[in-house]
């Protein structure tokens, strides 16, 4: 039997009320305290949870109260900590939280990252927002995380949790955030959906009913959206959220097993690999000042692209130009073409839909003289390494920092791993 987790949102989704639900299923306030402290924000928070009433019905409430002005998580929205992406990466990487903890947690941030980069048009690593930024996001989310691994929810073989979430309450109304009163759901959110297909509805609830935080969770560890999965239910977590709605404001978590997905788990238990859909947007130019070309390629990968490059070509009246090709996924098209619509010269582009294989890969961690750095994995089949390749921007900034080359972080990366993975 395989334990797997249904998110019932009845009345929407919020960090907070996932932890609710999580504490509410037995996962301890101390073991989340414990672990998040290793991020380095004990003295900016503390955790706290109590049962509450919401028409009648009983479920527990999880606070994160700000130290530094005695905040209470009312609203996601109402903090003003900010830090950015890289920051928050490194404190996940040098707290030593259980593997699987620390990889969800770093996939939610990511997540959230692209979406808010896609709306500010951006990359994810300059984006400097609050929601991500704020102390009660990274309880939050890290602590989602933290606790769906202690109560030891199954995963499939590329590492990604059994879990399953049904479709959101739209919500609507405005709400006051850092960057002024926006319209519900408010854009962050509706990225997120729009990044995974996500199927919405509304219950005439004129409030915020799906955060920035609970959207990200939920989009990102979710493998389906929709009806419940088969599944015998176990026991059953209540999250209590913080405003009063016409509906109790409760988010219903589903803890159960089930042999059915077995067989789907297993299919990943060889890692050849894994094929998917993308959309190949092209187009020429011969007409564009090359110094926008750097321009577009930062505002194609905000937007989710998933790689972009340049080729030189001959053009007709033989004059020089560029064949410009965008890879994305098939939400991320029409975002990606207006892209190049908008910030390029061309007039035309063409779409071709088509099959990628993609391995098996994740990202680990290594210790050098000068610094952190991520290297990312990869596997041609079960066993047998394919690719080794520390990620250019951290070692970038250690080349940065200590005035050495950035081949020489690379090597000292390389080198480490090496030594990591035969001793």
């Amino acid at each position: 039997m395989t334990t797997l987790v249904y998110l019932q949102c009845p009345s929407g989704i919020s960090g907070d009320m996932c932890l609710g639900a999580l504490v509410s299923l037995g996962v301890p306030l101390e073991y989340l305290s414990e672990k998040l402290n290793k991020l380095g924000i004990a003295k900016e928070y503390e955790l706290t949870a109590q049962l509450v009433q919401h028409h009648g019905q009983q479920a527990t409430k999880v606070h994160v109260d700000l130290v530094h002005n005695h905040a209470h998580h009312d609203h996601e929205h109402s903090h003003h900590h900010g830090r950015h992406l890289p920051e928050i990466e490194r404190m996940i990487l040098q707290a030593e939280l259980p593997q699987r903890a620390e990889a969800w947690s770093l996939a939610v941030f990511r997540q959230l990252a692209v979406a808010e980069g896609a709306v500010h048009g951006i990359a994810p690593e300059k984006v400097h927002f609050h929601e991500v930024g704020a102390v009660d996001a990274i309880v939050d989310i890290v602590g989602t995380c933290l606790g769906l691994d202690w109560l030891g929810v199954g995963s499939d073989r590329a590492g990604w949790p059994l879990l399953y979430c049904s479709a959101f309450p739209t919500g609507g109304g405005t709400v006051r955030a850092a960057h002024g009163k926006m319209a519900v759901p408010v854009p962050a959110v509706l990225k997120l959906w729009e990044m995974r297909g996500c199927p919405v509805y509304s219950n005439g609830i004129e409030r915020e009913l799906v955060t920035p935080t609970g959207a990200a969770i939920a989009t990102t560890l979710a493998r389906e959206f929709g009806s419940p999965p088969p599944i015998t239910i176990k026991q059953v977590g209540l999250g209590a959220g913080s405003i009063n709605l016409p509906i109790p404001n409760i988010l219903r978590m589903w803890l159960g097993e089930s042999s059915s997905l077995q067989a789907d788990i297993s299919s990943y238990d060889d890692t050849s690999p894994t094929l998917e859909t993308i959309s190949v947007l092209e187009t020429q130019i011969d007409d564009l000042n090359p110094q926008a070309i750097g321009y577009v390629f930062e505002a194609l990968f905000a937007a989710g692209a998933v790689d972009v490059f340049t080729q030189s070509i001959g053009m007709k009246k033989s004059r020089p130009g560029i064949l410009l090709t965008v890879i994305c996924h098939p939400e991320n098209l029409l975002n990606c073409e207006a892209i190049l619509f908008r910030e390029t010269t061309t007039l035309g582009i063409r779409r071709t839909t088509q099959q990628r294989a993609i391995l098996q890969r994740e990202i680990q961690q290594v210790e050098t003289e000068y610094g952190t750095v991520r290297v990312k994995v990869a596997w041609q089949s079960k066993g047998v390494l394919a690719n080794v390749q520390p990620e250019y921007e951290d070692c970038a900034e250690l080349a940065r920092k200590h005035h050495i080359p950035w081949r020489e972080i690379q090597r000292l990366a390389l080198q480490s791993w090496y030594l990591k993975t035969t001793s």
